[in-house]
């Protein structure tokens, strides 16, 4: 029996599994895919978690990670705000940063279950039985790092899962002639894309669309060319790039709706617990702070005792309550306010032309998106 399983093998899971092992933990990591995958991302993050990864002993940019310092949001009319990134950025790929991470993990010990699909998690008698398709795991704790949306949010009766998101995400690896220190947040009707470069001479191209728009216009090309390309920045990166990837990758109802971060007594980590707006840049930072907040909790409250009591458990699940609200409520509910802008294209026009005379007030905002610097 494991100290601790992990439903989910994104960055939340993984940063999970690391470090709990690391402090002597048993920790068994189920993933339903097989390293190394695509997945849905901006691939962007925030330099405020270097200080951690240089404690673990990751170097991203020996991995060939980009140096980004440079924000650029632009409108449908043309409009467009340039905003320095005081405290900057890289960009890798999570196919290339998860797979790393992913071979670091099972190196140093943690087990894994891959393209292991996990029917339910129950929790009985103080454990937890975690119902595989041919068998059934019991761990005193059970981490859930699904993701943005999974099956497993339905069978925990999750209460954002039942209401409809409209959003849709796409997202292409491309060859384009653009600044490698720049992320560009191009907006359109009801969405926006993110461009910025990751590992070689590669570009992330990361789009959030109306589900309405794709239904009304019937192809993923059909939305391009009719809604995303209304933006004359996007429209020229599309039309000069050679495009990575043999089709794009796409995810369905992406929600931004407030989650909790203890569900049933499962421990949920990274977009589980809360996705911040993609046009904020940080959802990566903020998983891989997460898991870092929970397993200190953990390490802390638990330590893989045999006999532990439900009173232990309520302790250690106020505590990580407590912290995770602490940390990301704010930052959560400021990325849900900015989200509403790129709903429009006057309302895009305006909030660009106005903050173009008020560059404190952007400078502002984008902190609010970003926190400090996170240490070991």
């Amino acid at each position: 029996m494991a100290d601790v399983i992990i439903a989910g093998g994104g960055l939340a899971g993984l940063f999970n599994a690391l470090m709990l092992n690391r402090a002597g933990l048993q920790v068994t990591l189920i993933e339903k895919k097989q390293y190394p995958f695509h997945r849905v991302c901006g691939e962007y993050i925030s330099n405020e978690i270097l200080p951690l990864l240089e404690h673990l002993g990751i170097n991203v940019h020996s991995l060939g990670a980009s140096r980004i310092n440079r924000l650029e949001v632009t409108a449908t009319s043309g409009a467009k705000l340039k905003q320095q990134l005081d405290l900057g950025g890289f960009g890798i790929s999570r196919y290339l940063l998860d797979n790393y991470l992913y071979e670091m993990c099972a190196a140093e010990g943690v087990k894994f279950l891959l393209g292991t699909r996990i029917n339910d998690i129950r929790f009985m008698q103080n454990l937890f039985e975690v119902e595989l398709p041919d068998s059934v795991l019991h761990s005193p704790l059970v981490i859930g790092a699904f993701g943005k949306r999974s099956s497993l949010d339905n069978k925990l009766n999750r209460s954002f899962f039942h209401r409809r998101s409209p959003y849709v995400g796409i997202k292409q690896h491309a060859r384009i002639d653009f600044p490698t220190d720049l992320i560009q947040l191009n907006s359109f009707r009801n969405g926006y894309c993110g461009v910025s470069k990751i590992e070689g001479d590669r570009y992330c191209v990361c789009s959030l669309a109306h589900r309405d728009d794709l239904r009304r216009l019937g192809s993923l090309e059909a939305l391009q060319e009719k809604v995303i390309n209304q933006n004359p920045y996007q429209k020229a990166i599309f039309n000069n790039a050679e495009w990575l990837m043999d089709k794009p990758e796409v995810i369905n109802e992406i929600s931004f709706e407030k989650k909790q971060p203890v569900e049933k007594h499962i421990l949920m980590s990274g977009d589980t617990a809360g996705m911040i707006a993609p046009l904020c840049g940080n959802g990566m930072t903020m998983a891989i702070h997460s898991a870092k907040i929970l397993s200190n909790i953990i390490i802390q409250h638990y330590k893989g005792e045999p006999a532990f009591s439900l009173q232990q458990r309520a302790v250690l699940e106020q505590a990580y309550t407590l912290s995770w609200n602490q940390h990301f409520a704010r930052r959560l509910w400021v990325g849900r306010q900015l989200q509403s802008l790129f709903g429009s294209n006057i309302l895009m026009h305006a909030a660009i032309e106005t903050l173009k005379h008020l560059p404190g007030v952007t400078n502002w905002m984008v902190k609010q998106t970003h926190g400090r610097s996170i240490y070991g």
